[in-house]
């Protein structure tokens, strides 16, 4: 008990330095949590991929378009159960900030293959029936204050010129990691549009999206998809959906690997925060540390001292990062647009590992200076003036 009441007095000695520690401690944990939350949001695309739908682009570059007239094959080809198309429209709404993916669609297929995507039946066919129709996610209609019936102009960029939508639906994600920020609209709107302004660009796609039958193999599947261009003027690469999305997400890997490391060179920055703050308290009570071993308290004593105080102050700051983690990816999911991020949240997990760590770091940091107050001699204590 004794040795309890001089933890929590050594603790508090020097408030400013011990709330600065804290502090530190606290950002610190706090910045681990959001890279880590911000990692696995990158990732969550890959993981909420379906394992029963293939994607059919160019076989050089997504960026190539494929003709119109590949659906009808596509359709044909065994294990194929149902099949889509989209188009990057891309654009700017409202300005050049406001980024989210705008797609052209079928209307007809797009939720059957993406049964995620939740939308009303009503909503659905009004989609349908309105050539200027566009269905929302309703995390980007909560975001513009968007409802049923309001106009979205869109300035086009690949597609130039003035594009006004007319929301006819908002759809809801089915799971947790399902994106709720897209927008898609008719192809057929597009097609006619690009037939008349652009002429040469019309009947064509970015890619098509395939549900497979129940017990088909996914890879003989896209094998015979591929086959069946193979030397044409637009041949093609059929994958999976967590591989065409995987290759997004590698294209960014340089980035996300540096956040990764940025994160654990962040508990390095912890444990120097602390270690010093623990050094410095071991210096300046080397003469108290005398005195108690003169008193007769024992190696375990100060073992305890010393450790408790560490720990304490690690647990303090570490809880403290905790809470300010869920605060900081709470604002920051308000703030950071959700097509980066579309499910941001705190990964419990890592926030163990944070903690842990921390305790780790409380330990770490105390065994100099107990090495220190252990192997100083009472006399050597005593005259120690620095």
């Amino acid at each position: 008990m004794r040795v309890l009441k001089l933890i929590v007095k050594n603790v508090f000695r020097h408030k400013l330095r011990t709330f600065l520690t804290i502090l530190g401690m606290a950002i610190a944990v706090m910045a681990f949590g959001l890279i880590q939350a911000m990692v696995w949001s990158w990732n969550s695309g890959v993981a909420a991929s379906s394992l029963d739908r293939l994607v059919t682009r160019d076989a050089v570059t997504i960026i190539n378009p494929l003709p119109y007239a590949y659906l009808d094959k596509i359709q044909a080809v065994p294990g194929v159960k149902e099949v889509t198309y989209m188009n990057w429209f891309g654009g700017t709404y409202i300005d050049k900030q406001n980024f989210f993916a705008r797609m052209a669609c079928d209307p007809n297929t797009l939720f059957d293959v993406y049964p995620e995507y939740v939308l009303p039946p009503d909503q659905l066919k009004a989609f349908q029936q309105q050539g200027n129709a566009c269905v929302i996610g309703i995390t980007l209609a909560q975001r513009y204050h968007l409802k049923l019936g309001d106009v979205m102009t869109v300035d086009g960029d690949i597609y130039p010129g003035k594009w006004e939508f007319v929301v006819r639906g908002i759809y809801t994600p089915k799971y947790k990691s399902t994106d709720a920020t897209q927008m898609f609209f008719q192809w057929n709107y597009l097609n006619e549009k690009v037939k008349k302004d652009f002429p040469g660009r019309e009947n064509y796609v970015g890619w098509f999206i395939e549900r497979v039958d129940n017990g088909a193999d996914p890879n003989v599947v896209s094998a015979r998809i591929d086959d069946l261009f193979k030397n044409s003027p637009f041949e093609t690469k059929t994958e999976t959906e967590r591989a065409f999305q995987q290759g997004f997400v590698s294209a960014s890997s340089a980035i996300i690997s540096g956040m990764q490391y940025m994160s654990f060179v962040i508990i390095g920055i912890i444990m120097l925060v602390l270690g010093n703050t623990m050094i410095m308290s071991a210096r300046e009570r080397t003469r108290e540390y005398a005195v108690l071993k003169a008193l007769g308290f024992s190696a375990k004593h100060l073992v305890g001292l010393i450790l408790g105080e560490s720990l304490v102050i690690s647990a303090i700051g570490g809880v403290l990062g905790v809470v300010l983690t869920y605060g900081g990816v709470s604002g920051m999911s308000e703030s950071v647009p959700r097509s980066f991020f579309p499910v941001l949240e705190v990964i419990p997990g890592n926030l163990v590992l944070a903690l842990v760590a921390v305790l780790i770091v409380g330990v770490a940091a105390s065994i100099f200076p107990i090495n220190r107050a252990l192997t100083t001699k009472i006399s050597d204590g005593f005259r120690f003036a620095g």
